[in-house]
């Protein structure tokens, strides 16, 4: 009979908004099963999106405030004005970027969100300033330093930003953390007048900015894979918050699947580079070291007709790409090469590094650019078995994500990270400018293996000229 009386009682257009909710939930779930794979990627997108668009329909048509009010026309307005013109813009910039600026456009796109939450969260304590949850302030401290450090993420992919790292940072981070918390402490339980608390959480407003930029300044840019990942959960966590402001379903169920997705992405690319996740937090992560090892071997080169011969009556190869052949854009003759070698009846795969690239998946995007078929894309975890058989491995642009001091050095800062076993293979040429180091700023064991052979050049140029060799063989 109670039961009868709440159904009742409840609108029919609360229950449709309810279900919208649930319904949006599910293609959540959907999308981002389905994007765990290039090849459904597409498919997950769309249905992520339209879990996202649902909700926004429904809560603008159906939402009722406490006195069962719905939105005014001139709010629907705004909010659809706000919608579309943000949509008009996220268009244009997804069509115009290129494929190698996609980490900086995803940065960007992350800053937003974040923003937008801390946004949320400093208008409702304004509302009523005596009332301050704790949800309120997670959402302002989370999305500000989401929006600080995607910004300064976004700058330093793009060159705008360079690196600074020292080691006082890591101890300037964590008396920021400290000090957040404490100002958080402050705020919920000190019983203070409404100007002082005003101040305190401003004040934590630009700590929480100001910790966003100190975390992220000191991280070199091949090391943005794990920061992205990090930021991109913060943001969930954030927008989740949001939710929680708003006793919006479809705002904490997306949050907390993007945070939680962000946050297991995060801490498996911390394995992939033998980090943990507080070095990440603290801005401990990403500096120089120096070898305990000396590195035993001379560097050899190889010519490009030597090259072409070798790759052209070789069974398995195995191309393996770094950040460097996205900064060559030289993916799609790299697609050219392949074909070109499979057609005289070579086998060829990509050998792909969980933290390749400057974004989680770069490298599986950019190859899927250049119509790369995604069973060619091999993890690290499936190549590494079958490295011993084969005939050349081909390093475009890969550092320490092929450098065996994972293995044999111990006072190594790679020591223990997991690499792509290129040193295995039973020939390695690797395509690079030059002898610059990677991100751990070490030498790479590889250059100076007995198998070795080194192809300096731009990895464009020195493919093109391969696939010209090869052809007139």
């Amino acid at each position: 009979m109670n039961t009868m009386i709440l159904l009742n009682t409840i609108m029919p257009g609360q229950v449709v908004l309810e279900y919208s909710y649930l319904l949006s939930a599910i293609m959540f779930v959907i999308g981002l099963k389905l994007q765990s794979h290039p090849e459904t990627a597409r498919k997950g997108n769309f249905w992520a999106a339209s879990g996202m668009i649902l909700p926004m329909i429904t809560t603008l048509l159906l939402n009722k405030d406490v006195a069962g009010e719905g939105i005014s026309l001139t709010n629907a307005a705004v909010v659809i004005l706000i919608i579309a013109a943000g949509s008009v813009v996220g268009a244009i910039m997804a069509r115009k970027v290129k494929m190698t600026a996609m980490p900086q456009m995803v940065s960007f796109f992350n800053a937003t969100g974040g923003a937008a939450s801390a946004t949320v969260a400093l208008i409702e304590f304004n509302k009523d300033p005596n009332n301050a949850v704790l949800v309120t302030l997670l959402g302002l401290v989370v999305g500000s330093i989401a929006f600080s450090g995607s910004m300064i993420a976004y700058g330093k992919l793009d060159g705008k930003v360079g690196d600074i790292f020292a080691k006082f940072m890591t101890y300037l981070n964590l008396f920021f953390m400290i000090v957040i918390v404490a100002l958080i402490l402050l705020v919920l339980f000190g019983g203070f007048d409404v100007a002082t608390s005003k101040y305190i959480v401003y004040g934590l407003l630009v700590l929480s900015l100001v910790y966003g930029v100190s975390f992220v300044m000191p991280i070199g840019g091949a090391d943005m894979p794990v920061v992205i990942s990090l930021l991109n959960s913060l943001t969930g966590i954030a927008a989740a918050m949001a939710g929680f402001i708003y006793q919006n379903e479809a705002m904490i169920l997306g949050g907390i699947l993007v945070g939680a997705a962000g946050t297991i992405l995060t801490i498996q690319m911390c394995r992939a580079m033998n980090r943990s996740l507080i070095n990440v937090i603290v801005g401990a992560f990403g500096g120089g070291g120096a070898s305990a090892v000396d590195v035993q071997g001379s560097i050899k080169e190889i010519s490009l007709s030597d090259a072409a011969v070798l790759m052209s009556y070789s069974q398995k190869i195995v191309i393996i790409p770094g950040y460097g052949l996205a900064v060559a854009q030289a993916q799609h003759i790299a697609h050219e090469l392949d074909s070109l070698l499979e057609g005289k009846g070579v086998e060829v795969k990509y050998a792909i590094h969980p933290v390749a690239g400057r974004m989680p998946g770069h490298m599986n995007v950019l190859l899927a650019e250049a119509d790369v078929p995604y069973e060619k894309l091999v993890e690290m975890d499936d190549i590494n078995p079958d490295m011993s058989n084969v005939d050349v491995a081909i390093v475009v642009g890969a550092n320490d994500v092929v450098n065996p001091a994972a293995y044999d050095d111990p006072g190594s800062p790679i020591y223990g990270m997991p690499i792509i076993d290129a040193h295995l293979a039973k020939n390695i040429i690797i395509m690079k400018r030059g002898m610059g180091k990677g991100y751990a700023g070490i030498e790479n064991f590889l250059f100076f293996n007995d198998k070795t052979r080194m192809l300096f050049g731009d990895a464009k140029s020195s493919i093109s000229k391969l696939v010209s060799e090869i052809k007139s063989m």
